[in-house]
C-alpha cells in the first residue's frame, strides 16, 4: 500500500481554542505498532471535554479522536497476526503497562500508567495514525455494518455503553439518561436481550424522545418526570451531576446507578434515604480489551445499526459544535478516507 509523505490533521494546541487544520508528516510505526490509513473517526463528547480543558494534563499539541476505523498501511517491528490492508478499530484505551496489579488482575482499564488515544496519543482526526497493535480490534467480523462511518461509534460509544451495562448487572428495567451516541447503541442491545428500557432526555428535546421511541423505549420523558415504575438500573451518559440523585429517586431497592462519562459536573447532595435499601452508585472508567472483543462479537449478531451524521475531516470544529448543541441524533463521524 503506497503511503504519502504528508497528511492532513486537525490539531488542538490549547484548550478553549478551535482545532487547526495542518499538514504534518505521516507517522511511522515503531516496534509493536501499526500504521493506519484512517477511513472514519467518531466525534465523542470526551473530545469536547478535552477541548474545553476539563481533562487533566493532555499531551499538547494533540490530534484528537478515539473512535478510529482504518486500514493497516504498515506494520512496525514485531507485529504479527495482522496484515496490510486489514480493517481494524482503535479505541480510547491505547496503552497500559501490563505489569501492575490492575493489569494482571483483568482491570487494565484502571492502570495508573495508561495512555489514551486522542489525549496522550495522537488520534484519528487525521489521514493517518499509529497505534499499539495490542489495543486494536479486528473488524472483519462486523460485516453487518460494512461502512466505516457506521462502525466508528462502536469504538467508544458502543464499548463504554456495553461496559456500563455490564457493571449495572443482570437487571431488567433500565433507565438511560442522555439519549446520544452511546444510548442509541445500548438501547439496541437491551432490546435484543428482551430488557425494557426507559429513556430520559433534556426537557423539551422532542427529537431525541422520538428517536428513543423508534428504538423501542417503553417510556420516554425527562429526568424531572417519574417513570411509570421503579427502575432496576440507570445508565447516565449525560455529563450532568444532578442526574445522579434524580436517578436514585427512580431506583428500586438494590438498584444501581452507573455514571458512564469520563467527566461529570458535581453531584449535588441528597438524602441518605434515597441511597438506603442497598442502592448503589458506581462509575465506569475506560474499557478493557475483553469488553471490546465481547461487544464487537455481539454487535453483528444483533445486528446493531448506528445512526450517523457525517462531516468532512476539515469540518471537525463544526461537528463538535453540533454535538455540543445536541443537534446530532445518534453519532457524529468524520469521513476521512
Amino acid at each position: 500500500m503506497s503511503v504519502p509523505a504528508s497528511m492532513r490533521a486537525m490539531v488542538l494546541h490549547r484548550p478553549g481554542e478551535a482545532l487547526r487544520l495542518e499538514t504534518l508528516p505521516v507517522p511511522t510505526p515503531g516496534p509493536g505498532q501499526i500504521q493506519l490509513r484512517v477511513e472514519a473517526c467518531g466525534v465523542c463528547r470526551t473530545d469536547l471535554h478535552l477541548i474545553d480543558g476539563e481533562l487533566p494534563e493532555p499531551v499538547l499539541p494533540i490530534i484528537p479522536g478515539h473512535e478510529i476505523v482504518g486500514r493497516i498501511s504498515a506494520l512496525g517491528e514485531g507485529v504479527t497476526g495482522v496484515g496490510v490492508g486489514e480493517r481494524v478499530g482503535v479505541p480510547w484505551l491505547g496503552w497500559t503497562c501490563g505489569s501492575c496489579h490492575f493489569c494482571t488482575s483483568g482491570r487494565e482499564n484502571l492502570c495508573d500508567a495508561a495512555r489514551f488515544t486522542g489525549y496522550q496519543i495522537n488520534g484519528g482526526y487525521a489521514d493517518y495514525t499509529v497505534a499499539d497493535a495490542r489495543y486494536c480490534f479486528p473488524l472483519a467480523e462486523c460485516t453487518a455494518m460494512p461502512s466505516a462511518l457506521e462502525l466508528a461509534p462502536l469504538l467508544c460509544a458502543g464499548l463504554i455503553g456495553y461496559r456500563a451495562l455490564r457493571l449495572a448487572g443482570d437487571t431488567q428495567k433500565v433507565g438511560i439518561y442522555g439519549f446520544g451516541a452511546a444510548a442509541h447503541i445500548i438501547a439496541q442491545v437491551l432490546k435484543h436481550q428482551g430488557r425494557p428500557f426507559y429513556a430520559f432526555t433534556r426537557p423539551g428535546d422532542s427529537a431525541s424522545q422520538d428517536f428513543a421511541r423508534r428504538l423501542g423505549a417503553r417510556w420516554v420523558g425527562d429526568a424531572s418526570q417519574q417513570p411509570p415504575e421503579k427502575l432496576d438500573a440507570a445508565l447516565i451518559f449525560a455529563p450532568a451531576g444532578p442526574l445522579v440523585p434524580a436517578a436514585l429517586g427512580h431506583m428500586e431497592k438494590g438498584g444501581c446507578v452507573v455514571c458512564a462519562g469520563i467527566h461529570m459536573s458535581d453531584i449535588p447532595g441528597f438524602a441518605y434515604a434515597d441511597l438506603w435499601g442497598e442502592r448503589m452508585i458506581r462509575s465506569v472508567a475506560n474499557l478493557t480489551r475483553e469488553d471490546g472483543l465481547d461487544f464487537l462479537a455481539l454487535a453483528p449478531r444483533i445486528p446493531v445499526r448506528t445512526s450517523v451524521t457525517a462531516f468532512a475531516l476539515e469540518q471537525a470544529n463544526e461537528a463538535l459544535a453540533a454535538l455540543r448543541k445536541g443537534a446530532v441524533q445518534g453519532a457524529a463521524v468524520l469521513a476521512v478516507g
